[in-house]
């Protein structure tokens, strides 16, 4: 099996690497391809020993060609990041001088990313179309659901991929002391808009417990209070919380620096470590880059499509129904089926009409996000602006627009 990994030089990539060799994954070709050459090289070099010191056998290779890189793959993973930590340093903060939550995947700083990244992610579908017609396209790029539409939406074979869920999961499992892979969870909703609302063990749901006996924890890891957790009787993503404490999370980021900027300082320090030969496993600092589980989330869902095993994971895919206030085509994340024909959402329960209309809400934004990212205009910008939950006003929407589509120009050729 050839995989190709675009965007190879990232520092996740040796954390995937070491769940492809731990989780033995059969590759026999392992390709990274990104742009930057330095970069490419010293994570490439690193990812090699990572590879020898767990004994696999996979041939790594570095490119800086994308045509070679993804030709004859049998999956290609995006893990792209148009503009850099600085493209996100700009998400992070132009929205904050209009009240508004600064995040790279959500509101203001999500549509940014979006405007950015579907145009380029398309491009590279093309050419593994052209290159790879039988690869399945497996995207980990933000934001996720707005990039799976636009590949799904263009004819091509693509599932999307999130680390939210596994990481709930294994977190439940570690709070009840039992093995992940024996826990079933409820994780539904849209990519980083979800909510956990069961967790069967051994036939019972076990959530009510834990609410009642882990619920600090549980409050601590999503940053809500433990109070709304148990009056839900839910588990919030995380990202739900910028929008059930949007107030306090603004002041917090008016008070802090970036996230891109801790993560591009984190980053500084593990290319650094890379680059010693002596180191040959996974620094502990990988751990505050984030991304965690990312390497078992891919690694499981590559091999139920490579294995057409049916095998059940949360992943990013077509609604098909199952929100039947959706459309059809919308994306939306849930338990799915993977197998060779890719994933097939399951049936889940109706949402509770507090999520359902926050949902709704989301996944109309998200349209309109593409379609701004797929056809340009800057009318079109300030339409989703004007449809997110988040923003939603016209005194903020037009003057956010402006600037948003002005800061992401040199990435925008419609708006040079």
């Amino acid at each position: 099996m050839k995989i190709a990994i675009v965007g190879g030089g990232s520092t996740y990539t040796p954390e995937l690497v070491d769940g492809i060799a731990r989780l033995g994954l059969p590759v026999t070709e392992l390709v990274l391809v990104d742009p930057v050459e330095d970069r490419l090289e010293t994570v490439g070099a690193f990812a090699r020993r990572v590879l020898a010191g767990l004994g696999h056998p996979a041939a790594l290779v570095t490119t800086t060609d994308l045509d070679a890189g993804v030709a004859d793959a049998d999956a290609v993973l995006l893990q792209l990041r148009v503009g850099g930590q600085k493209a996100r340093h700009g998400d992070e903060t132009l929205p904050l001088e209009c009240g508004c939550i600064g995040q790279e995947t959500t509101g203001v700083g999500g549509l940014g990313k979006a405007l950015r990244t579907v145009p380029v992610v398309l491009k590279i579908a093309e050419r593994v179309a052209e290159l790879a017609p039988r690869a399945w396209v497996i995207d980990f790029t933000n934001p996720v659901g707005i990039v799976t539409k636009a590949l799904l939406d263009a004819g091509h074979r693509a599932i999307g991929l999130c680390n939210v869920a596994l990481g709930m999961r294994t977190t439940i499992a570690d709070h009840l002391g039992v093995d992940a892979d024996s826990l079933l969870i409820d994780h539904v909703g849209l990519n980083h808009l979800t909510w956990t609302r069961s967790a069967v063990w051994d036939g019972r749901d076990m959530l009510p417990q834990l609410l009642q006996t882990r619920g600090a924890e549980l409050s601590e890891r999503v940053g809500l209070p433990v109070s709304l957790l148990r009056n839900l009787g839910v588990i919030p993503s995380y990202y739900l919380r910028f929008f059930y404490a949007h107030d306090i999370v603004l002041d917090e980021q008016r008070r802090n620096p970036s996230r891109a900027e801790k993560v591009e300082a984190i980053e500084n320090e593990l290319l650094a470590m890379y680059a010693d030969p002596a180191v040959t496993e996974l620094p502990q600092l990988l751990k505050q880059r984030g991304g965690a589980h990312y390497s078992e989330a891919a690694v499981q869902l590559i091999s139920a499509v490579a294995g057409n095993t049916h095998a059940v994971h949360v992943a990013n895919t077509r609604n098909a129904g199952v929100f039947p206030f959706l459309p059809d085509d919308a994306v939306i994340e849930v338990p799915a089926e993977i197998s060779a024909e890719g994933a097939r959402a399951l049936p889940v329960a109706p949402l509770d009409p507090l999520f359902a209309g926050l949902v709704a809400h989301v996944s109309a934004y998200e349209q309109l996000a593409l379609d701004a990212a797929l056809h340009g205009g800057l009318h079109r910008v300030e339409r989703a602006l004007l449809a997110h939950p988040l923003i939603g006003q016209a005194a903020l929407a037009e003057p956010l627009a402006a600037r948003l589509v002005g800061a992401n120009a040199e990435y925008l050729p419609w708006a040079r």
